[in-house]
Protein backbone atom coordinates (compact mmCIF):
# COMPACT_ATOMS: atom_id res chain seq x y z
CA UNK A 1 0.00 0.00 0.00
CA UNK A 2 2.99 2.63 0.78
CA UNK A 3 4.27 1.70 -2.31
CA UNK A 4 1.29 2.26 -4.65
CA UNK A 5 0.85 5.10 -2.69
CA UNK A 6 3.87 6.68 -3.80
CA UNK A 7 3.43 5.57 -7.48
CA UNK A 8 0.39 7.57 -7.36
CA UNK A 9 2.74 10.67 -7.50
CA UNK A 10 4.99 9.70 -9.65
CA UNK A 11 4.75 9.74 -13.96
CA UNK A 12 3.34 6.18 -15.37
CA UNK A 13 6.60 5.19 -17.31
CA UNK A 14 9.29 6.83 -15.74
CA UNK A 15 11.95 5.13 -14.45
CA UNK A 16 11.39 5.94 -11.00
CA UNK A 17 7.84 4.56 -11.29
CA UNK A 18 8.99 1.30 -12.78
CA UNK A 19 11.56 0.86 -9.83
CA UNK A 20 8.08 1.11 -7.04
CA UNK A 21 5.95 -1.33 -9.39
CA UNK A 22 8.72 -3.90 -9.68
CA UNK A 23 9.51 -3.70 -5.98
CA UNK A 24 5.49 -4.37 -5.35
CA UNK A 25 5.52 -7.53 -7.44
CA UNK A 26 8.61 -8.79 -5.91
CA UNK A 27 7.49 -11.82 -4.44
CA UNK A 28 6.33 -12.79 -7.95
CA UNK A 29 9.30 -11.54 -9.92
CA UNK A 30 12.70 -10.37 -8.39
CA UNK A 31 14.34 -11.00 -11.15
CA UNK A 32 12.50 -7.62 -12.75
CA UNK A 33 13.59 -5.76 -9.54
CA UNK A 34 17.06 -6.41 -9.95
CA UNK A 35 17.59 -5.38 -13.64
CA UNK A 36 16.00 -2.12 -12.95
CA UNK A 37 17.55 -1.79 -9.59
CA UNK A 38 21.30 -2.32 -11.65
CA UNK A 39 20.07 0.53 -13.89
CA UNK A 40 19.65 2.55 -11.07
CA UNK A 41 22.76 1.80 -9.14
CA UNK A 42 24.87 1.96 -12.13
CA UNK A 43 23.76 5.46 -13.59
CA UNK A 44 23.91 6.25 -9.78
CA UNK A 45 20.19 7.95 -10.55
CA UNK A 46 19.34 7.75 -7.02
CA UNK A 47 21.31 11.02 -6.07
CA UNK A 48 18.55 12.77 -9.00
CA UNK A 49 15.89 11.75 -6.52
CA UNK A 50 17.34 13.28 -3.59
CA UNK A 51 19.07 10.16 -2.13
CA UNK A 52 22.70 10.55 -0.64
CA UNK A 53 23.66 6.85 -1.77
CA UNK A 54 21.78 3.69 -3.10
CA UNK A 55 21.35 1.67 0.31
CA UNK A 56 19.79 4.85 1.83
CA UNK A 57 17.41 5.14 -1.72
CA UNK A 58 16.26 1.19 -1.10
CA UNK A 59 15.88 1.47 2.63
CA UNK A 60 13.65 4.60 1.97
CA UNK A 61 11.59 4.42 -1.06
CA UNK A 62 10.84 0.62 -1.66
CA UNK A 63 11.72 -1.06 2.01
CA UNK A 64 14.69 -3.03 0.94
CA UNK A 65 17.84 -3.28 3.37
CA UNK A 66 21.12 -3.08 2.02
CA UNK A 67 21.97 -6.95 2.12
CA UNK A 68 18.85 -7.49 0.10
CA UNK A 69 19.46 -4.74 -2.53
CA UNK A 70 23.01 -6.10 -2.53
CA UNK A 71 21.84 -9.54 -2.91
CA UNK A 72 19.20 -8.34 -5.99
CA UNK A 73 22.01 -6.95 -8.02
CA UNK A 74 24.61 -9.48 -7.57
CA UNK A 75 22.30 -12.54 -8.43
CA UNK A 76 20.86 -10.44 -11.41
CA UNK A 77 24.55 -9.28 -12.95
CA UNK A 78 25.36 -13.19 -12.13
CA UNK A 79 22.11 -14.32 -14.61
CA UNK A 80 23.40 -11.54 -16.99
CA UNK A 81 26.61 -13.26 -17.71
CA UNK A 82 26.33 -16.69 -16.80
CA UNK A 83 22.97 -17.62 -17.55
CA UNK A 84 21.97 -15.15 -20.54
CA UNK A 85 19.26 -17.76 -22.28
CA UNK A 86 17.59 -18.44 -19.14
CA UNK A 87 17.13 -14.55 -18.53
CA UNK A 88 16.16 -13.71 -21.81
CA UNK A 89 13.75 -16.46 -21.75
CA UNK A 90 11.77 -15.68 -18.22
CA UNK A 91 12.15 -11.65 -19.96
CA UNK A 92 10.27 -12.23 -22.73
CA UNK A 93 7.13 -13.84 -20.89
CA UNK A 94 4.43 -10.77 -20.42
CA UNK A 95 3.88 -12.78 -16.80
CA UNK A 96 6.09 -15.09 -15.64
CA UNK A 97 5.89 -18.24 -13.68
CA UNK A 98 7.24 -17.36 -10.44
CA UNK A 99 7.34 -21.39 -10.00
CA UNK A 100 10.03 -21.34 -12.71
CA UNK A 101 12.12 -18.75 -11.57
CA UNK A 102 15.15 -19.81 -8.42
CA UNK A 103 14.94 -18.05 -5.66
CA UNK A 104 16.96 -15.06 -5.86
CA UNK A 105 19.49 -15.88 -2.34
CA UNK A 106 19.89 -19.28 -4.33
CA UNK A 107 21.36 -17.53 -7.42
CA UNK A 108 23.13 -15.23 -5.16
CA UNK A 109 24.96 -18.42 -3.46
CA UNK A 110 25.24 -19.85 -6.66
CA UNK A 111 26.98 -17.11 -7.73
CA UNK A 112 29.27 -17.54 -4.86
CA UNK A 113 30.11 -21.37 -5.59
CA UNK A 114 31.49 -20.42 -8.94
CA UNK A 115 34.14 -18.37 -7.30
CA UNK A 116 35.19 -21.25 -5.30
CA UNK A 117 38.28 -23.00 -6.82
CA UNK A 118 38.30 -25.88 -4.55
CA UNK A 119 34.69 -26.90 -6.94
CA UNK A 120 34.79 -28.67 -9.61
CA UNK A 121 32.74 -27.90 -12.89
CA UNK A 122 30.56 -31.15 -11.86
CA UNK A 123 30.32 -29.84 -8.22
CA UNK A 124 28.94 -26.39 -9.83
CA UNK A 125 26.71 -28.02 -12.17
CA UNK A 126 24.79 -30.12 -9.48
CA UNK A 127 24.62 -26.77 -7.43
CA UNK A 128 22.93 -25.43 -10.44
CA UNK A 129 20.73 -28.08 -10.90
CA UNK A 130 19.57 -27.59 -7.10
CA UNK A 131 18.43 -23.97 -7.98
CA UNK A 132 17.00 -23.98 -11.16
CA UNK A 133 15.40 -27.42 -11.57
CA UNK A 134 14.72 -28.54 -7.88
CA UNK A 135 13.75 -25.14 -6.55
CA UNK A 136 15.99 -25.26 -3.31
CA UNK A 137 16.17 -22.18 -1.36
CA UNK A 138 19.38 -20.15 -0.54
CA UNK A 139 20.03 -21.39 2.97
CA UNK A 140 20.00 -25.66 1.50
CA UNK A 141 22.05 -24.84 -1.17
CA UNK A 142 24.54 -23.34 1.27
CA UNK A 143 24.32 -25.93 3.47
CA UNK A 144 24.38 -28.36 0.43
CA UNK A 145 28.20 -26.40 -0.88
CA UNK A 146 29.29 -26.36 2.64
CA UNK A 147 29.03 -30.09 3.07
CA UNK A 148 31.21 -30.40 -0.31
CA UNK A 149 33.77 -28.44 0.68
CA UNK A 150 34.12 -30.10 4.21
CA UNK A 151 34.59 -33.00 2.33
CA UNK A 152 37.26 -31.65 -0.33
CA UNK A 153 39.50 -30.46 2.76
CA UNK A 154 38.81 -33.96 4.56
CA UNK A 155 40.22 -35.68 1.78
CA UNK A 156 42.97 -33.16 0.92
CA UNK A 157 44.23 -32.64 5.07
CA UNK A 158 42.13 -35.12 6.98
CA UNK A 159 44.21 -34.29 10.65
CA UNK A 160 43.63 -30.46 9.54
CA UNK A 161 39.39 -31.24 8.96
CA UNK A 162 39.54 -33.31 12.45
CA UNK A 163 40.40 -30.29 14.43
CA UNK A 164 38.15 -27.80 13.04
CA UNK A 165 35.72 -30.17 13.47
CA UNK A 166 37.05 -31.05 17.02
CA UNK A 167 36.63 -27.17 17.76
CA UNK A 168 33.14 -26.83 15.78
CA UNK A 169 31.97 -29.60 18.43
CA UNK A 170 33.42 -27.61 21.16
CA UNK A 171 32.24 -24.33 20.38
CA UNK A 172 27.91 -26.34 19.75
CA UNK A 173 29.14 -27.77 23.41
CA UNK A 174 29.53 -24.71 24.67
CA UNK A 175 26.65 -22.96 23.51
CA UNK A 176 24.68 -25.60 24.97
CA UNK A 177 26.02 -25.72 28.43
CA UNK A 178 25.68 -21.45 28.32
CA UNK A 179 22.35 -22.10 27.39
CA UNK A 180 21.11 -24.69 29.78
CA UNK A 181 23.44 -22.87 32.45
CA UNK A 182 21.18 -19.76 32.18
CA UNK A 183 18.03 -21.48 32.48
CA UNK A 184 18.95 -24.10 35.33
CA UNK A 185 21.13 -21.65 37.65
CA UNK A 186 20.10 -18.24 37.29
CA UNK A 187 16.49 -19.82 37.50
CA UNK A 188 17.69 -21.51 41.07
CA UNK A 189 17.01 -25.19 39.59
CA UNK A 190 20.10 -26.49 41.13
CA UNK A 191 22.14 -26.43 43.76
CA UNK A 192 25.17 -24.17 44.78
CA UNK A 193 27.08 -26.98 44.34
CA UNK A 194 26.37 -27.85 41.08
CA UNK A 195 26.26 -24.26 39.74
CA UNK A 196 29.76 -24.10 40.47
CA UNK A 197 31.04 -27.28 38.57
CA UNK A 198 28.97 -25.83 35.56
CA UNK A 199 31.00 -22.81 35.82
CA UNK A 200 34.13 -25.03 36.05
CA UNK A 201 33.03 -27.17 33.35
CA UNK A 202 32.39 -23.78 31.03
CA UNK A 203 35.76 -22.38 32.25
CA UNK A 204 36.91 -26.10 30.87
CA UNK A 205 35.75 -25.58 27.38
CA UNK A 206 36.46 -22.41 26.91
CA UNK A 207 40.22 -23.57 27.63
CA UNK A 208 40.21 -26.31 25.03
CA UNK A 209 38.51 -24.09 22.40
CA UNK A 210 41.50 -21.90 23.12
CA UNK A 211 44.28 -24.61 23.23
CA UNK A 212 42.62 -26.16 19.40
CA UNK A 213 41.75 -22.71 18.24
Amino acid sequence: MNLEQKMKGLEPGSLRYQVLEAAKNFKSSWIGLGQILYTVYKDKMYKEWGCMSFEAYCKGEIGIHQQTASKLLHSYYFLEKNEPEFLKDVQSQETPDPRNIPAFDAVNVLRLAAKQKELTEEDYQEFKKSVFEDGKEGKEVKKQMGLRLRSIREEEDPQKAQAERRVRTLKRLMATVRTLQKEAVYGHLVSDKTAKEIEKLIGFLDQEIGIEA
